[in-house]
């Protein structure tokens, strides 16, 4: 399914901020509130939007550390695969597949480096994936949630910041 200019007018905003009333989208892009409904029930039920959530900062959950792990696959592996091993770690935040050596980045957050090694150790214990490697870990200073950005239609794909595909 591709999203018409209004579509992702309305998309747009909602990605900016999921609680904003179809009143005030209306306004934006020049709807009735009671037709941005009607446009978001459609756009649930064909599977372009999959939800709504909330941005949390990480630190505020006892998150202070953020590591990155380049994950290797023993044979071939699906990404559902790399998913649903992934999913029983809470830490895990995101993955994404790759290019290049590595099958698989992971993102996670950890309360400190003793906690992201732990993380890690219980992940490369799994038999699926020879042992994973850390690329780099940091404690998080700015930014670091979701947001969609404008794009041009030419393009044909939305830019996304931090959009890697949900490990939960």
């Amino acid at each position: 399914m591709r999203l018409n200019d209004l579509d992702e007018r309305i998309v747009h905003a909602l990605a900016e901020d999921a609680r904003r009333s179809y009143a005030d989208i209306g306004e934006l892009v020049g709807l009735s509130a009671p037709a941005v409904k009607r446009r978001v029930d459609r756009l649930r039920a064909e599977g372009a939007i999959t939800g709504f959530t909330v941005r949390v900062d990480p630190v505020a959950l006892g998150w202070e550390t953020e590591g990155f792990i380049e994950l290797y696959c023993r044979h071939n592996t699906s990404p559902d695969a790399i998913r649903r091993g992934l999913s029983r770690y809470p830490e895990v935040v995101s993955a994404s597949t790759v290019t290049g050596d590595a099958d698989a980045v992971v993102q996670v957050f950890a309360s400190d480096m003793r906690h992201f090694e732990r993380v890690l150790e219980r992940i490369a214990g799994r038999r699926s994936w020879s042992a994973p490697s850390p690329c780099w870990c940091c404690r998080p200073c700015c930014g670091g949630s979701a947001r969609a950005r404008p794009h041009k239609r030419s393009t044909g794909c939305a830019l996304i910041d931090g959009g890697a595909p949900t490990c939960r």
